[in-house]
């Protein structure tokens, strides 16, 4: 009885050693994977056998947009190793879109891999048995972002960077291959980079991203060994732009782990035994007399570690002597010696005679046409969300009329439906996979731009006359009938003389002359003041008499001075899609009359308007390339009954950043007119000289600039 009772305890204190062991050895599993779209949100659900005990760890790329999770402990048990999704399964306001998903079990992890149409953020959220992934464009993500309040000081200073998307810290460290490693500290786990090689630079962008000033610097680092020289980073625009520049042969890569970007540049080491021929195997040397050839090859293969067929028809010997040559460039001259060829796939060299692989590929080829004579075909429907149905008319054919140009095979068809802006195409799998990839591409938003022009006409106008008059009478001679030595009357009465009648009042300005005063001409001197713009010069006269009032000296002093200064802005600005033409105008059509060949005349308008077309083209760095045509006409002033127009007009090609502003042209005129109208001799007498000169001056400045402004809109229509 003992014996039973300490065999149980012994039986139960194995189990509960055994127990957490056995609980841990059970692994996570994968059932299914379902997709559901929630306001702005793709909500990927994951269902699992047990409810993860902690997050999955993530990164995201760029170039190509996709997002790593990779779950620890947990088994792919869904029987697949893609997601595939419709085309046209997310559409409506959600712009991104999700395209499929790739399920790869390594050991006891599985990696999921979302790959997507544009970069997007995600989050990820642990329910029972469930996995929530959320998907959103990065305008939604930063509106969530903004919404989220701290208490503590260093959430909130922390909640600012990363509402600004800001990067904190750039480090750079040395491998122990000798490769060079970038390392970016980022505010936010979802900033959107995008990573490339440019020449021979390697240039990192960061959307939307601020740099502190501590930042922006150049950073030398040819002293720590690796491939990388220097590191620049600069503001461009509304992004941040990392220029690293290495040297020599070099590849890169780039990942990232939650708020860590790292890009690492490695060393191509270059290959035992290259040579200017291209080969790079390493050397050995090679002297036989009289060998088999399929002795030679199994010589190369244990040499290379390679494993290599030989086809039955590969025969003969040859003669080698070969001494340190590259093991690739030997293998090529055995084969060339004999007519042979090879194949390789993998770590596997596949021989044999030229005409024999010739003839195997050939017939592999009529063999998949003749599949795909037989495949049977499947239609398709493709929702297009952007582009319009007849825009695919060419590429797929429609209406039955496959083209040399179609990507459809000669049993395919396609054919549209307007009204839902539906693609139904029916071929083989293969096919409709090749048009499913080129609707993905093409069926995309297309971009806008807002351009505004500014016309700018400043005047600066500025004239002066200055004239004068002057005259003398002698009225001595001026008698009345029968009567000698009269005194004339100053007030303006008439006294009448042989028929004629005599005003002196009218010779001196002081009374209204009439139709038979009798006024002699005088003025010796009549250089008057010219009016300026129809407005008439103010004068001042003087008249002196003598006592008899008989003699008369007149003298009259006119003089006008204008000044005007003016300034005309015109701002036209126009909407419109990336690399389409858009214009808008405003104005007036002066008609007129032209005659016909018949002898008639017909009425013809012309334009006198305000007017903007331009075609933007957005380049992939941001930039705008504008072929813009701006003009302002007016109405001129009309010469002998017929109309003017006053032209002013510019047409040309220009690049332009996003938001920046260019001064497309300018014209500067300036007007310096003295004119000097003299009596000789008189009129350059010292003091006196001014009663017998009339001067006028006229200085006129204007400038004409035309500014040219294009805006980049983003999905949601703001200005980026």
């Amino acid at each position: 009885m003992m014996r039973h009772k300490l065999l149980s305890l012994l039986i139960l204190l194995l189990l509960q050693l055994l127990m957490p062991n056995i609980a841990v050895a059970e692994q996570n599993s994968i059932t299914a994977i379902t997709l559901a779209r929630d306001a702005q949100q793709i909500v990927v659900t994951v269902a699992l056998k047990k409810t993860p005990t902690q997050q999955p760890v993530g990164f995201s790329t760029v170039s190509p947009p996709r997002i790593v999770l990779d779950l620890a402990d947990t088994i792919n048990a869904t029987g697949q190793t893609r997601k595939q999704f419709d085309a046209g399964e997310l559409q409506g306001d959600l712009r991104a879109e999700l395209r499929h998903i790739d399920i790869v079990q390594a050991d006891n992890r599985t990696r999921l891999v979302l790959n997507l149409k544009r970069s997007l953020s995600y989050t990820t959220e642990i329910k029972p048995q469930q996995l929530i992934i959320k998907l959103e464009p990065e305008a939604v993500a930063n509106n969530a972002a903004n919404n989220t309040a701290n208490s503590s000081a260093a959430d909130a200073a922390a909640q600012i960077a990363a509402e600004k998307n800001a990067i904190l810290d750039i480090d750079f460290r040395r491998g122990a291959d000798g490769a060079g490693r970038v390392i970016v500290e980022l505010a936010r786990a979802q900033q959107a980079v995008d990573v490339r090689q440019q020449g021979k630079s390697i240039v990192v962008d960061f959307l939307k991203a601020e740099l502190p000033e501590l930042l922006r610097r150049r950073l030398d680092v040819q002293d720590f060994g690796t491939p990388v020289q220097t590191i620049t980073t600069s503001i461009q625009g509304d992004m941040v732009r990392m220029l690293i520049e290495p040297r020599g042969q070099w590849e890169h890569m780039a990942w990232q782990t939650d708020r860590r970007l790292v890009i690492e540049v490695r060393p191509l080491k270059a290959e035992r035994g290259k040579t200017a021929s291209g080969y790079r195997g390493d050397k050995l040397s090679l002297n036989f007399q009289n060998i088999d050839v399929r002795a030679v090859l199994q010589v190369i293969a244990d040499f290379t570690g390679l494993n290599v067929v030989a086809s039955d028809s590969v025969s003969g010997n040859l003669t080698l002597r070969l001494k340190d040559v590259p093991w690739d460039q030997a293998l090529d001259i055995v084969m060339q010696a004999r007519g042979l060829d090879m194949r390789k796939n993998g770590n596997v060299l596949w021989i044999a005679p030229r005409d024999e692989l010739l003839t195997k590929e050939r017939l592999e080829l009529e063999q998949r046409a003749q599949i795909a004579e037989l495949e049977p075909l499947i239609t398709e429907t493709f929702q297009l969300n952007y582009q319009k149905a007849d825009a695919f008319r060419q590429v797929f054919g429609l209406d039955g009329q496959i083209g040399r140009g179609s990507i459809l095979s000669r049993r395919g068809s396609a054919s549209a439906e307007p009204r839902t802006n539906k693609l139904f195409v029916t071929d083989t799998p293969s096919r409709l996979e090749e048009v499913r990839k080129l609707i993905q591409l093409t069926d995309v938003p297309t971009r806008q731009v807002m351009i505004e022009a500014r016309i700018v006409e400043a005047d600066d106008k500025f004239s002066k006359n200055l004239g004068v008059k002057l005259g003398f009478a002698d009225l001595r001679s001026i008698q009345q009938t029968g009567t000698t030595g009269v005194r004339l009357p100053v007030g303006g009465g008439r006294l009448a003389v042989t028929g004629n009648y005599l005003g002196v009042g009218e010779q001196t300005l002081q009374a209204a002359a009439t139709s038979g005063s009798y006024i002699p001409d005088t003025q010796f001197v009549n250089f008057p003041a010219a009016g300026i713009n129809g407005v008439t010069p103010a004068s001042m006269a003087v008249s002196l008499f003598s006592a008899n009032a008989n003699r008369f000296l007149n003298l009259e002093l006119s003089a006008l001075e204008a000044d005007g200064k003016g300034k005309i802005i015109s701002s036209p600005r126009v909407v419109t899609a990336d690399q389409q033409p858009a214009l808008i105008e405003q104005g007036e059509e002066i008609p007129y009359q032209q005659a016909t060949s018949s002898g008639a005349t017909s009425v013809q308008f012309k334009k006198a308007n305000l007017k903007l077309e331009v075609t933007p083209q957005i380049t992939p760095d941001g930039n705008v390339i504008l072929t813009v045509d701006v003009a302002k006409d007016s109405r001129g002033v009309p010469v002998a009954g017929s109309f003017a127009i006053n032209t002013k007009h510019v047409k040309t090609n220009v690049q332009v950043e996003n938001g920046g502003t260019v001064v497309l042209g300018g014209i500067f005129t300036q007007t310096e007119i003295d004119n000097i109208t003299k009596v000789p001799f008189f009129g350059d007498l010292p003091l006196f000289g001014a009663l017998f000169r009339n001067s006028s001056r006229t200085h006129d400045k204007s400038e004409l600039l035309i500014f040219i402004t294009p805006r980049v809109l983003t999905d949601a229509g703001a200005v980026r």
